[in-house]
């Protein structure tokens, strides 16, 4: 990986060429007013500026180039993109922020992320950061829904394939939303399938991994977070102390192939079927690809290099996305070791070597005081680590059932329906299952990435 170590110039050379351009450049008549949003948003965020709705001139091209893209390229920064960046500025388009704000993600701390935030507050009409640059201004773009620039994906894609050209199959047109697409910290796992005990770079996913029996799974306390998964009556369970290490398991349960990735961010694990697909399509092999939408990983197929929505389980770019695939979803549950192996004493559990040694416990650590990564706008009605079920019904509405009030009142013994779905305790854990008690694909998350990707939900708290 190549990262730009940039210099800043001190002196404020402003180039003829973008000079001779600045002039002409300035917010269009006809610039649109942005759309309604919720209260809570304004609240927190206030009103957005006028959003312009016209192509980009030439300079403002140009200077797109050299501020962001050749700067990325010869990994520097001078006079030249100084310069560049002015015109950029100077344009008043907000939707220039979003390629600052690619721009800012690699770059750390120094006077550059200074003014790389002050120009995308100046585009904004915010007052500039002082702090967390990046994140402020990118939660600022997500909760107003500032429209991207045209030509969007083509700036974006040459700033993050600059950074890491394994990426370069990723950034394609698709049913993604590029604007909220950033990078996580880490780079892609693109290791072929049951080739994971091959060292990498990356967050290391797993390929048909080794497992033992409860009783000789001494290592686990019983106090210990695993989520559970049953298919065609085999049960296993994946402790988080691995999950977090790993991310991304490829395995086989009672005959079904599955995918299963977990967001630490997220604290959603979920499990995908990954066979009996439509002809001519192999089994996609899900891997980790070091980006984030909103705080939630972006995984994709290793064999075609499709990208999937890994919360909603359907391809979005790529030879899959083009087939219209949506992987079928089967129910995870959390619970806690004790629990799960008492209720399932024939239960699997992976084996303590693939934790490598290691016990991140984000939970209680790093995401201790909320997200890290910017989501923008999160939904008011719950705190934004509430643990939440999630599920879909029959008719395709979503409905997150706040778990602390869903356990109280399950074992207390009271219902709990929304439409068809009804809640029930799994060893410890909760499970949604439709109204004939099948399987509905139903996991645990934090509310505000169940709500992020659902913000049309259903909620239920007690």
């Amino acid at each position: 990986m190549k990262t730009p170590t940039f210099l800043i110039p001190r002196s404020s050379i402003l180039c003829a060429a973008f000079a001779a351009g600045l002039a002409a450049i300035s917010l269009p008549a006809g610039a649109e007013e942005p759309g309604a949003l919720p209260d809570y948003v304004v609240a927190a965020f206030g009103t957005p500026p006028p959003i312009p709705d016209m192509p980009l001139t030439e300079a403002v091209q140009a200077a797109i180039q050299t501020a962001f893209v050749d700067s990325i390229a010869s990994s520097s920064w001078g006079p030249d993109q100084r310069a560049a960046l002015e015109v950029v500025t100077a344009s008043g388009d907000p939707r220039l922020a979003w390629i600052i704000s690619d721009l800012m993600r690699f770059v750390s701390g120094g006077a550059l992320i200074d003014t790389l935030g002050a120009a995308a507050a100046d585009l904004l009409e915010i007052a500039p950061p002082t702090t967390n640059h990046w994140g402020l201004i990118t939660d600022q773009l997500i909760a107003w829904d500032i429209p991207a620039p045209p030509d969007y994906l083509q700036a974006k894609r040459s700033i993050f394939t600059g950074v890491v050209p394994q990426w370069s199959d990723l950034f394609v047109d698709g049913d993604i939303d590029w604007r909220h697409v950033s990078w996580g910290g880490v780079l892609i796992d693109d290791r072929p399938f049951d080739q994971t005990e091959e060292p990498c770079n990356c967050i290391p996913a797993i390929d048909n991994p080794a497992v033992s029996s409860a009783e000789d799974a001494t290592w686990l306390r019983d106090t210990d977070i695993v989520f559970g998964l049953e298919v065609n009556g085999e049960y296993r369970a994946y402790p988080r102390q691995i999950m977090e290490v790993r991310e991304m398991v490829n395995d086989t349960l009672g005959g079904r192939d599955l995918g299963i990735p977990y967001c630490t961010l997220c604290g959603a694990a979920q499990a995908y079927f990954t066979d009996r697909m439509p002809a001519g399509v192999q089994r996609p092999v899900l891997r980790t690809s070091g980006l984030l939408i909103r705080s939630n990983k972006v995984m994709y197929d290793v064999v075609t290099s499709s990208v999937f929505d890994t919360f909603l389980g359907h391809a979005v770019t790529g030879p899959l996305a083009e087939r219209g695939l949506q992987l079928e979803q089967a129910t995870m549950v959390t619970s806690d070791w004790g629990s799960w192996k008492a209720e399932h004493p024939e239960t699997t559990v992976l084996i303590e070597a693939l934790a490598l040694g290691r016990n991140f416990d984000f939970r209680n650590g790093r995401d201790a005081n909320g997200p890290i990564f910017p989501v923008g706008d999160v939904d008011p009605r719950l705190s934004v680590h509430e643990d939440i079920i999630g599920a879909i019904t029959a008719s395709g509405k979503p409905i997150a059932f706040q778990r602390s009030a869903a356990l109280i009142a399950l074992r207390n013994g009271e219902t709990i329906t929304f439409e068809d779905i009804h809640l029930e305790l799994d060893a410890g854990g909760i499970r949604a299952v439709g109204a004939d008690g099948d399987n509905i694909g139903s996991h645990q998350a934090f509310w505000f990435a169940w709500s992020q990707f659902h913000p049309d939900t259903e909620l239920w708290s007690g």
